[in-house]
């Protein structure tokens, strides 16, 4: 995975750089605000980016919006302080694939990405709950799981368990160790939960069990 980071402050970014070098995951560089974030992204063309919300000149909204419509095919996270539902909403609606918020711990993170590759876009705890509340508020409705209500039983008793750890908030990891699982079985039934459910990613799964109420713990 070849990683752009778009961040103004650079204790953060030297840290960040660290921590993917450590784990084979190649940084290409390093932009301090958004117009830059869109020059580099242009010239490198990275397979990632992860995205600061707020910084000079311009923002991570407008830049994520301006690099999504130019290159679609880059994927981009925001790493951001802000857990403010406009901001988390005006991200997805830009197209970034997934919203971090910068309390998450190291491992967590690194296993978060490895999951992007994956397909499985990251989102912190809560966050993609809050994503299908809104498209309910407003009455859109979220591919693939518009009929989720009407047959809420597709899933063995196991993934359901699995289903509902992960909704929670609980890493692959913690799952696993909850269940007695390794965190690479958790993965595989993730997988099979996204199939059996002819979802898309594990964004609209776990938006499906928030509207099963499995998000609940239930």
């Amino acid at each position: 995975m070849r990683v752009l980071l778009a961040d103004d402050h650079r204790l953060l970014v030297e840290g960040l750089t660290n921590l993917l070098n450590a784990h084979g995951i190649e940084v290409l560089g390093a932009a301090g605000d958004g117009f830059e974030a869109c020059a580099m992204a242009r010239d490198l063309r990275p397979d990632l980016i992860l995205m600061d919300l707020r910084m000079p000149n311009c923002d991570g909204l407008t830049a994520t919006r301006l690099i999504k419509d130019r290159m679609p095919e880059i994927k981009i996270v925001m790493l951001t302080t802000s857990a403010e539902d406009q901001d988390l909403f005006e991200a997805v609606k830009g197209g970034a694939c997934g919203y971090l918020l910068k309390s998450v711990g190291g491992d967590e993170f690194i296993e978060i990405l490895r999951g992007l590759e994956d397909g499985f876009p990251p989102f912190s705890p809560g966050l993609a709950d809050k994503i299908l509340a809104e498209f309910s508020r407003q009455s859109t409705p979220l591919a693939g799981v518009s009929g989720a209500d009407e047959d809420p039983s597709p899933l063995t008793v196991r993934q359901r368990e699995v289903l509902s750890l992960v909704a929670q908030g609980y890493s692959y990891k913690e799952a696993g160790n909850s269940l007695g699982l390794s965190a690479r079985t958790i993965k595989y039934h993730m997988r099979e939960i996204v199939e059996t459910l002819h979802l898309e990613n594990r964004t609209q799964a776990l938006a499906y069990a928030a509207r099963i109420g499995l998000a609940r713990g239930s």
